[in-house]
């Protein structure tokens, strides 16, 4: 299931996905005339960054939310483009030299069937390079957000609610990417925890993303209620003494070629 965002909100919250996407990107090691696909590109701002480094190459960033892309298009240039698109949808062959994604993955199930697809879009040699979150991470907002789903007059709403997220351990992600078909497979994790400047910050990322995936199940009347509980226990719990918000964000790495 995809979700749909607001590609100007999220411009306006995801400093520090910025953050560990920049470190990702500067490893990259690029030669300047590559090939790239940017799974999640999100609004762009880092795809952007990766079409700099390649004035004799190319970059597509796809996404699956109609508000990203939004976002996204007007960063366009000669060699950057960007396309609507699920990752589940990944139907390329043998078309790109290096794929990207950071702070994405997490919200892609299928991982078996997102590293088959991978594998195919690569050229021969061609690398793969994945940061997304792993287990451990957001343990605040998951603790408030499980919470305020068993309240009433929630609950009944999330009967069968599918969680939105997967976020392996180290031990088990690096075992499914071993059996991936991907050569020089190399998976580890990362301590990101962050403390936000302060609480409109937080609140900022609780909007965007964090609690896209719940609001929907409610009807409108019930959203605003939820969303007003999930932002006062989540400041609540991670206020610190100098004013800062803290929470959790652990991560899984991933660097493989075909």
């Amino acid at each position: 299931m995809s979700y749909e965002f607001d590609g100007k909100k999220y411009e306006q919250a995801s400093a520090h996905q910025k953050e560990w996407g920049a470190k990702v990107i500067a490893e990259l090691d690029l030669r300047g005339d590559e090939s790239v696909l940017d799974l999640g590109c999100g609004d762009g701002v880092l795809t952007s960054r990766i079409a700099e480094r390649l004035p004799d190459g190319r970059v597509l960033g796809i996404d699956a939310s109609k508000g990203m892309i939004a976002a996204a298009i007007p960063k366009s240039t000669p060699n950057l483009s960007f396309r609507l698109m699920d990752i589940d949808d990944l139907d390329f062959a043998e078309e790109f030299d290096v794929i990207f994604s950071n702070a994405t993955l997490h919200w892609v199930k299928d991982h078996r069937r997102l590293l088959r697809n991978v594998r195919r879009a690569l050229r021969p040699g061609g690398r793969v390079r994945f940061d997304f979150a792993g287990e451990g991470n957001c343990a605040s907002f998951f603790a408030v957000i499980r919470e305020a789903m068993a309240l009433e007059p929630f609950a009944a709403a999330f009967d069968g609610f599918e969680w939105p997220w997967y976020m392996p351990s180290v031990e088990a992600y690096a075992t499914l990417a071993e059996a991936s078909g991907l050569r020089n497979v190399m998976v580890w994790g990362g301590n990101a925890d962050r403390h936000f400047p302060d609480k409109e910050a937080i609140i900022r990322w609780i909007d965007q993303p964090s609690i896209v995936p719940f609001l929907p199940r409610l009807p409108e009347s019930e959203r605003g209620p939820l969303r007003d509980y999930v932002v006062q226990r989540m400041v609540e719990r991670t206020l610190q003494q100098d004013g800062t918000c803290f929470e959790t964000f652990r991560r899984i790495n991933l660097s493989a070629e075909r």
